[in-house]
């Protein structure tokens, strides 16, 4: 099978350029052909962002950044600080060397790295493995943080802590990059016989593996800063 459409996913969680909407948009045709689920979710995140490169590009600071609802690190997503990132992160790193993906000066557990990494793996049980530990769990979780009422969590602890609230311009709404994910899950989910079965697994938080919970991670880090108001850069 040729995984290489996993590189153009990878190209949506990219910091935007001036083509990113034509390769969203070829994309999405090569979706419709064989994917038609995760066609229809891509779909709606194209219909939705702005056709500004400017914009985008603030989009995407926003909704991973300044503010984030998420992180694309996505040991960070599963592990927080915790050691077992550093361990996930020299095992990517030595990856990623071996099969000569450029990381572009970002992270090894980058998303769009990882992403970048599976059609390269020679090993289709190492390809596999990585998939079902590592990246549906970890999407799974990042989907999570778009629930509208963790986004509203979020935002009250940015009020609390820095006392405002930096708006949005109208129609730049950060929550439609969950459609984005939710599109990768869907290939996933057809690609990988066993994904539906993680998934599954999961939902159930009885038996959901200890990560990291990004809401409590911001709340922590934002309670630092005021307690060390040199490390934020602000007066608060």
């Amino acid at each position: 099978m040729n995984y290489a459409h996993y590189s153009d996913l990878a190209e949506l969680f990219d910091y935007p350029d001036a083509d990113y909407i034509d390769r969203g948009r070829k994309l999405l045709g090569f979706l419709r052909e064989s994917y038609p689920e995760a066609a229809t979710e891509l779909q709606l995140f194209l219909d939705v962002i702005p056709e500004s490169t400017l914009d985008l590009q603030e989009l995407h600071t926003r909704t991973f950044e300044i503010q984030s609802l998420t992180t694309l690190g996505i040991g960070y997503v599963m592990f927080g600080d915790d050691y077992k990132r550093g361990d996930l992160l020299a095992n990517l790193n030595r990856e990623h060397l071996l099969v000569h993906n450029d990381c572009r000066g970002e992270l090894a557990d980058h998303l769009p790295n990882v992403l970048r990494l599976i059609p390269l793996l020679k090993d289709q049980d190492d390809r596999e493995e990585l998939v079902e530990e590592l990246l549906v769990p970890a999407l799974s979780l990042i989907i999570h943080e778009f629930d509208p009422e963790r986004v509203v969590k979020k935002d009250e602890n940015y009020k609390k802590h820095f006392k405002t609230l930096i708006e949005a311009p109208s129609g730049n709404n950060k929550l439609i990059f969950g459609r984005a994910f939710n599109a990768v899950l869907q290939v996933m989910m057809k690609d990988f016989q066993k994904v539906p079965e993680v998934l599954a697994r999961l939902s159930d938080a009885a038996t959901r593996p200890a990560t990291s919970d990004f809401l409590g991670m911001l709340e922590k880090e934002m309670e630092i800063e005021l307690l060390n108001p040199q490390n934020s850069g602000g007066d608060l």
